[in-house]
């Protein structure tokens, strides 16, 4: 039986009530035709008292007579009327008010509208090369305390490319997999699974090499244009290049199709884990480590931070597009950036391209070129999501997409690395917004926007970056376009200011309202913590770990029903009709960021906190 607030409980009782004094009319035929029959009539209509009847005058003889016998007659109408009156009355008992919620509970259900659940992402190598589950028994105890001790709701899985399909073209093998979301499964974790169709490997922490599948490096090996490729021809083995997203080079597919099979087989091979509710999102990649976005500073091509990174257009397929957008546009003559963008770590100034005073990013073609760039990337974005609701379709879980937190040069007026990715994000133009829109055809697929852990006085001068103001106005653009958000950390972080940071940007108000419980003005769908991992679990780092769980639930316990925090899962639907770029582009009117408060109101502890861990610190290296 649901439970109800005192505030409701009157409501109950007028419903109740009401419902024992509607009237029944009732049609009758004589005694010998067919029975009674019972018509309610719901109605509420008030009406005048009627006048007492009048008496009628005392009945003799034969009159006398026919009235006692229609008296009779209708004694037994009533009697049956009655009866069955009674019985319809014992088949269906009016309802009952809910029991009373106490003051405890009404509170534990108003700060649950303030509860974001907790994933915590596995490790990337959690499934070997060879495609075995590592270290079984250890992952389980991991898990096991990541659930009884810390209450986290789940954890976060890449699903390899170059693993499932290693063998050859469709031939897929998921026992690993299977085995790994029994254990998460039977530890009562639920699992956000990522599509990886990239190779891992060459970006920011990326401890483990996994390539893409043999038999599609074969095809790279003949055909070198079927990657990424930088102004200099420095081909990018990462992730395949949008140029060929519909060229059937690949055994006859085409780059979506591989995509879209893959994603098929693993509904197909998970159907019983996507029944049963385990797997709750379906991150789909869409890019360099599984982002929106081209690979723009790749580390194995010598990129450091905060360098401008590189445009990544240069395959022949990608050049062979952009020749025929400027040829319709009128401008056979324009070109490609080429050397005037800069070099991996240049800085905008650097460039000719990039310049704040007069660069070609502010000139017809450069304004061209970006439009071009970011808008062929919100296409591929899109076919891909497209297949994916179409692989899930029906599936009770959320399609998702990451963008990422490309933080440096935030400042300066060109936003050089946001544009060398394909975030056409610049003073007077939203680089977000579109692609938030974009999502939201896909019954509002989910976007997992990240660095939200870091704070602009922790970076260096030099890099002109805002990460706040890049979260700010990344989950600004998605509340506007109606669908829902998601952050997680860039960097591993096991320090109590990078949580509380975490938690404002998860609940940028605090919870609401005022801090009385209730549904906060905004709040994220989830947050996904980067990552499981021994340093993790070490005493001091667990102990505020489990406290940032702890505030991110609104110091409430840990809540399997997604239902109760305002995030019921239903089946997914199919996407809404294509969207036209034009469409899409209208999204780029700049809107200033909903406003986010200066620091978190559910904090794990500052300074003092860390004093307290570093002394239990010391006194367990002391004595263990």
């Amino acid at each position: 039986m649901p439970r109800t607030s005192s505030k409701n409980f009157q409501i109950w009782t007028n419903i109740a009530r009401t419902a024992s004094l509607l009237p029944i009319m009732i049609t009758t035929s004589s005694p010998s035709s067919q029975p009674v029959r019972l018509q309610q009539r719901w109605t509420c209509r008030s009406r005048a008292a009627s006048p007492a009847p009048l008496l009628p005058p005392p009945a003799t003889g034969r009159r006398r007579r026919r009235r006692v016998a229609a008296d009779s007659q209708k004694t037994v109408a009533s009697l049956r009327v009655r009866a069955i009156a009674a019985e319809s009355e014992q088949a269906s008992p009016l309802p009952e008010p809910p029991p009373l919620l106490t003051e405890e509970e009404e509170e534990e259900e108003k700060m649950l509208a303030n509860y974001v659940p907790v994933y915590v992402m596995l490790p990337l190598g959690v499934v070997t090369a060879e495609n075995e589950l590592e270290d079984a028994a250890g992952l389980r105890a991991r898990l096991r305390r990541l659930r009884r001790e810390a209450g986290v709701d789940g954890v976060m899985a890449d699903v390899w490319w170059g693993i499932v399909e290693g063998a050859g073209p469709a031939r897929y093998e998921w026992r690993a997999y299977r085995e790994l979301f029994r254990v998460a499964q039977e530890e009562g974790l639920k699992v956000q699974a990522i599509m990886s169709f990239h190779a891992c490997g060459g970006n920011v922490g990326d401890a483990v090499a996994i390539p893409l599948p043999r038999w599609v490096r074969d095809v790279g090996d003949a055909d070198p244009d079927v990657y990424y490729t930088s102004p200099g021809g420095a081909r990018n083995h990462e992730y395949l290049t949008i140029g060929v997203d519909n060229r059937p080079l690949f055994h006859g597919r085409t780059a979506i199709q591989l995509y879209a099979d893959f994603m098929k087989s693993f509904r197909e091979n998970m159907a019983d884990f996507l029944d049963s509710g385990l797997i709750v999102d379906i991150e789909v990649g869409l890019g360099p480590a599984g982002e929106l976005r081209y690979p723009s500073y790749p580390e194995s091509q010598g990129w450091e931070f905060p360098g401008i990174g590189q445009f990544q257009c240069y395959d022949k397929y990608l050049e062979e597009d952009f020749r025929a957008a400027a040829t319709e546009a009128g401008h056979p003559e324009w070109e490609l950036p080429g050397d005037a963008a800069g070099e991996y770590n240049d800085t905008p100034e650097d460039t000719r391209f990039f310049a704040a005073d007069g660069g070609t990013y502010l000139t017809e073609a450069g304004r061209f070129f970006l439009t071009w760039y970011s808008s062929k990337l919100l296409e591929h974005g899109d076919r891909v999501l497209d297949e994916a609701n179409m692989a899930f379709l029906g599936c009770s879980l959320k399609l998702a997409a990451k963008v990422s937190g490309i933080h440096w040069w935030y400042r300066h007026p060109s936003h050089a690395a946001e544009l060398a990715a394909g975030y056409y994000n610049v003073p007077g133009r939203d680089g977000y917004r579109p692609v938030a829109r974009m999502l939201a055809r896909h019954d509002g697929a989910v976007l997992n926007f990240t660095c939200a852990e870091m704070r602009d006085s922790e970076q260096p001068p030099e890099a002109m970056s805002s990460p706040e103001r890049l979260v700010r106005q990344a989950l600004s653009a998605a509340w506007r376009e109606g669908v829902e958000a998601a952050c997680e950390n860039a960097l591993s972080r096991h320090d109590r200011r990078g949580y509380n940071q975490m938690l404002l940007n998860a609940r940028p108000n605090g919870v609401g309202p005022a801090g009385g419980g209730g549904a906060p003005p905004r709040r994220v769908a989830a947050v996904t913590y980067l990552r499981l991992s021994d340093e993790l679990l070490t005493a001091t780092n667990f102990r505020a770990f489990k406290a940032f769980v702890r505030k991110m639930h609104a110091d409430q316990d840990c809540c399997p029903d997604t239902a109760r925090y305002g995030r019921p899962m239903r089946p997914l639907e199919r996407s809404g009709p294509e969207v036209a770029i034009e469409r899409l582009l209208d999204a780029t009117a700049p809107e200033p960021p909903y406003p986010f408060d200066g620091e978190t109101d559910m904090s794990v502890g500052g300074g003092l906190a860390e004093l307290i861990d570093w002394v239990f610190d010391k006194v367990e290296w002391i004595f263990c």
